[in-house]
C-alpha cells in the first residue's frame, strides 16, 4: 500500500504548471469581461480573443493554438450549430410576428395585481424559451416597466421574476447555447438533459425570482431611468395589438409553436426510455410488411 500511497500523493501535488494553467483561466475570463463591458465588443469576438489569451497563457504554440480553435469551433458548430440556428430562428419569428407580445397580454389579460410577480415569470419562461437571454430581455424591459407603472407595485417586484425567467432558462434549458454545447461535450442525451434541466428549472427560478422579489422590492426600491420612461408614450401604451395588415397569431397558435420543439424532445427521450431497443431499431421484415 505504500508505493500506491507515494503515487497517489506525487500525482496530487500541486505544481507550477497548475497555478500557470488559474493564471491563465482568470487572465482570459477578464480579458471577456473587459471586452464586452468596456469596449462593447461582440461577444463571439471577444470570446475568441479570450480563448487566445487563455491559450497563450496555458503555453500553447500560436501555430497549435490556431489549429485547436478551429477544431474546436468546427466540431462543436458541426454537432450543434444547425440546433442553435433553427432557435435563433423560431425566437426571431416569434418577436416579428407579434406572437411575443401577444403572450404579454394574454398573461396579463388573466392575472390579478397579487399574481403579477408569477404573471412576469410565466412569461419570460415562455418567451426565453425560443429566444436568446438578450433578445428577451431588449423586449421584455418595457413591459417590466408598463406593469410596475400601471399597477403601482415595486420595480423589482415585476423585473427580478422576468429576469429569473430567462436567466435560467438559457443557461439550463436547450436550444439555448449555453446547455447545447455542454451536450455536444459530454455526448449526453438532447431529451434527457432538457428534462433533467426543465425539472431543475422550475424550482429555481420560483426561488430566484417571485418568492427572492417579495424580499428584494422591500430592502431596495429604485427608480426606472428617465430614459426608458420618456420611450414608454402615452401612444404605445394605448396602441391597439397587431394592424389590419398584420394581425397577431393567437395565444394558443403562439404557446403551441413555442413549446413544440420541447414537446418533440422529451417525447423522444420518452420514446427511448419506455420502447425496448429492439422496437427501436430493428427493421420490419419483408414478410410482415402490407403490400
Amino acid at each position: 500500500m505504500t508505493p500506491l500511497v507515494t503515487h497517489l500523493a506525487s500525482t496530487a501535488a500541486w505544481s507550477g504548471h497548475d497555478t500557470r494553467l488559474i493564471v491563465a483561466a482568470l487572465a482570459g475570463i477578464a480579458v471577456i469581461v473587459l471586452l464586452i463591458t468596456k469596449l462593447r465588443t461582440h461577444p463571439f469576438l471577444a470570446l475568441a480573443l479570450g480563448s487566445g489569451v487563455l491559450g497563450l497563457g496555458a503555453g500553447m504554440a500560436p501555430e497549435k493554438l490556431i489549429d485547436s480553435f478551429s477544431a474546436g469551433l468546427g466540431s462543436t458548430v458541426a454537432g450543434v450549430g444547425v440546433l442553435i440556428a433553427l432557435g435563433a430562428m423560431l425566437g426571431k419569428l416569434l418577436a416579428d410576428s407579434g406572437g411575443a407580445e401577444e403572450i404579454v397580454d394574454g398573461i396579463l389579460r388573466r392575472s390579478g395585481d397579487r399574481a403579477l410577480p408569477w404573471a412576469m415569470t410565466l412569461i419570460a419562461v415562455l418567451i426565453g424559451l425560443p429566444m436568446f437571454f438578450e433578445i428577451g430581455l431588449v423586449l421584455l424591459i418595457p413591459v417590466i416597466l408598463l406593469v410596475a407603472r400601471r399597477g403601482g407595485r415595486p420595480l423589482l417586484l415585476i423585473a427580478i421574476p422576468a429576469l429569473a425567467g430567462l436567466s435560467v432558462l438559457h443557461g439550463l434549458v436547450p436550444p439555448h447555447p449555453g446547455p447545447l454545447v455542454a451536450i455536444d461535450t459530454l455526448k449526453a442525451d438532447l431529451g434527457l438533459t432538457l428534462g433533467l434541466g426543465l425539472l431543475v428549472a422550475i424550482p429555481t427560478v420560483i426561488v430566484s425570482g417571485p418568492l427572492f422579489a417579495r424580499f428584494a422590492a422591500r430592502w431596495v426600491r429604485p427608480a426606472p431611468p428617465e430614459r426608458l420612461e420618456r420611450e414608454q408614450t402615452p401612444e404605445s401604451e394605448n396602441a391597439e395589438p397587431g394592424d389590419a395588415d398584420h394581425p397577431r397569431p393567437g395565444f394558443g397558435v403562439t404557446v403551441a409553436t413555442i413549446l413544440l420543439p420541447v414537446v418533440l424532445m422529451l417525447g423522444r427521450a420518452v420514446a427511448e426510455i419506455v420502447l425496448p431497443r429492439a422496437t427501436r431499431c430493428a427493421p420490419r421484415s419483408r414478410s410482415s410488411a402490407r403490400p
